[in-house]
């Protein structure tokens, strides 16, 4: 069995289409705000686990002083060779 084209077949197809299309257009205003805060707020808790390895600092009071860390001291070879004081000469 053939079947032939018609008008009114036609306008139902794009009437569907133009239908699908504004469909999803408008549900996308709706739902693009939403999804956009889902997604930023997961970036935001990945990136920022990556970059706050930092503990939150204790409260001190004025004045008080704290060392955090202690310096490294320079520790230097004495078998190296013999110091020889030079002087300049004019």
């Amino acid at each position: 069995m053939l079947q032939e084209a018609s008008i009114v077949g036609l306008v139902k197809i794009v009437g569907i289409i133009l239908l699908i299309y504004y469909g999803v257009k408008i549900l996308s205003r709706l739902f693009a705000p939403l999804l956009l805060r889902y997604v930023s707020k997961k970036a935001e808790e990945k990136f920022g686990g990556q970059f706050n390895t930092r503990r939150p600092e204790p409260k001190r009071k004025e004045g008080e002083i704290t060392i955090d860390k202690m310096p490294q001291q320079k520790q230097s070879n004495k078998d190296v060779g013999d110091y020889v004081d030079y002087e300049e000469i004019d």
